[in-house]
């Protein structure tokens, strides 16, 4: 039996969890405390580092007492510290890097710091236990990647974005079109009332044979939609977003495919189709992966969404991954604002993966 602490502070969710692993039963989420910052950030229309930073400190040390009680766990009882080291706002790393240290410290456990990526990464497989290698869809605020996951620490870059994020982009069009903060739920949101064929939208890279997204384009042709069509009503900015996320989910469906053909190439056929990030809570994505997921004949997997944005039960179980692998850090680990997960890679255009 192992537990891990988990502390996840990269962006503006401020996290603890405790996970538990059986052996041969599979990982076990015993407490997962959350705390959004959206209403700390609202009035700016996107996250304010120090803002963020501030909070995570206001907060961490109760979240991680909730943890514990929840769990029905002491400190004592934990089999290691895990604290996610990047990659993300450095203000906010250094928050849950610090805590994790010093708890580890102060209890003399096993230190694991943890590419937030990497949480990500391998959440199917504490919810589904999913085996390697399989396809990773990364999608996030600040990422978008397709990954072959081979193993803990062992990731080869399919595909990445050129320039926005799929996050970013849907965030930057919600502004555009004066929805609130946060805006890709409710670009989702709007979309349901909007006719997607009204606004014919690019595809870009579509058909390319790599597997690289690029977004501003797009982003562009909505920006003249709605220059052309301003003052916009409401059923314009329905429109508009109902016709901006049909383009993203066609680009997706299409570079998907171009890195299934990848994975085959390079290292032969996937246990899956795994989606993470916090973008994989969009229905829209979530069905068109389902499509095609049954078109192909791969077996999709796809984290609730409670465990596709931020949280700390990713951390814990990446460490839980690395600890039972003997993966530990020592205290001297800094915090790192831009950490690839494929790390021979060549740098990508937008300098996030």
């Amino acid at each position: 039996m192992m537990r891990v602490l988990g502390l996840e502070t990269t962006c503006d969710e401020t996290s603890a969890a405790i996970v538990m692993m059986r052996p041969g039963a599979g990982g076990e989420i015993l407490a997962n405390e959350v705390l959004s910052q959206i209403a700390e950030h609202a009035a700016y229309g996107g996250v304010v580092p120090e803002i963020a930073a501030r909070a995570h400190v206001d907060v961490l040390d109760r979240l991680i007492r909730r943890a514990l009680d929840t769990s029905g766990m002491k400190l004592k009882d934990i089999d290691g510290i895990a604290a996610a080291a990047g990659p993300g706002l450095v203000g906010g790393v250094i928050v849950g890097l610090t805590a994790g240290k010093s708890l580890a410290l102060a209890l003399r456990k096993p230190f694991l710091a943890i590419n937030h990526l990497e949480g990500h990464a391998l959440t199917a497989r504490l919810t589904d236990g999913v085996a390697f290698p399989y396809l990773l869809l990364l999608v996030s605020g600040g990422h978008t990647q397709l990954l072959a996951v081979r193993g803990v620490g062992d990731y080869v870059r399919l595909g990445t974005t050129l320039d926005d994020a799929i996050g970013e982009a849907f965030d930057k069009i919600a502004k555009m079109l004066g929805l609130p903060y946060p805006g890709g739920p409710m670009v989702e949101k709007a979309a349901l009332n909007g006719n997607p064929e009204r606004f014919n939208l690019p595809r870009p890279m579509m058909g390319r044979a790599n597997a690289d997204f690029s977004l501003s384009g797009l982003k562009t042709a909505v920006r003249i939609e709605a220059e052309k069509h301003a003052p916009l009503s409401r059923q314009d900015v329905a429109d508009l977003c109902a016709s901006f996320q049909a383009a993203i989910v066609d680009v997706i469906a299409d570079r998907v495919r171009m890195a299934l053909r990848a994975f085959h190439e390079q290292i032969g056929p996937p246990t899956a189709l795994v989606i993470a990030g916090g973008v994989a809570a969009n229905g829209a994505i979530r069905r068109a992966m389902s499509r095609f997921a049954n078109e192909v004949g791969l077996h999709l997997v796809v984290p609730s969404p409670a465990l596709c944005t931020d949280n700390g039960a990713m951390i814990a179980w990446a460490g839980i991954e690395r600890l039972g692998l003997g993966l530990i850090d020592d205290l001297t680990f800094a915090p790192r604002p831009r950490w690839p997960l494929d790390v021979h890679a060549a740098p990508s255009l937008n300098g996030k993966a």
